[in-house]
């Protein structure tokens, strides 16, 4: 069951993660979680660090695509003045969101990795599909009401995979 929960890697920030790394793994995709997995979750725009980032990640023939579970207006207003193509209301951690993103990046499963914040939404959708995982940390403390929930169930979780020496990270 916890197997379910957990993610190929953990990282404490998507700047660990390096266009030569992902590529030596053969991913051509990103499918990435937007709220405190790229900003703070009530951060309205992208920083000119992740500008950055995701300009790498372009130069090096990654896609990159956000899925998220938040409202249009939220995910929209954040993407279209970055370009970077995205789907809103995904249901995560289901995966016909996934599966969607993958397709329209012309890609398959085994070309595309999932980062995210949370073990409930973003690692189980990912494992579920069987992609591979990256859990970050949470870029800001607080959440939406939404993920208070979540934030608790995960807590219980990583403290059982730590007892059962299936993790070595603290966040």
């Amino acid at each position: 069951m916890l197997k379910h929960f957990l993610p190929d890697e953990h990282v404490k920030s998507i700047y660990e993660i390096k266009p030569d790394d992902l590529k030596s793994k053969g991913i051509k995709g990103i499918i990435t979680d937007l709220d405190n997995t790229l900003v703070a979750w009530d951060n309205p725009k992208a920083t000119p660090e992740l500008i950055e980032w995701l300009e790498l990640m372009k130069q090096a023939g990654i896609k990159v695509t956000i899925v998220s579970n938040n409202k249009e207006v939220r995910v929209k207003a954040f993407s279209d003045p970055i370009k970077i193509p995205f789907i809103y209301s995904a249901k995560k951690p289901l995966v016909r969101a996934f599966k969607r993103a993958i397709k329209d990046m012309g890609l398959q499963p085994d070309d595309v990795v999932v980062i995210g914040d949370q073990l409930l939404t973003d690692v189980l959708g990912g494992n579920r599909l069987g992609v591979h995982t990256i859990l970050v940390v949470p870029v800001s403390m607080s959440d939406g009401w939404m993920t208070r929930f979540n934030r608790k169930m995960e807590r219980r979780i990583l403290s059982s995979m730590r007892k059962r020496g299936l993790i070595d990270w603290e966040d």
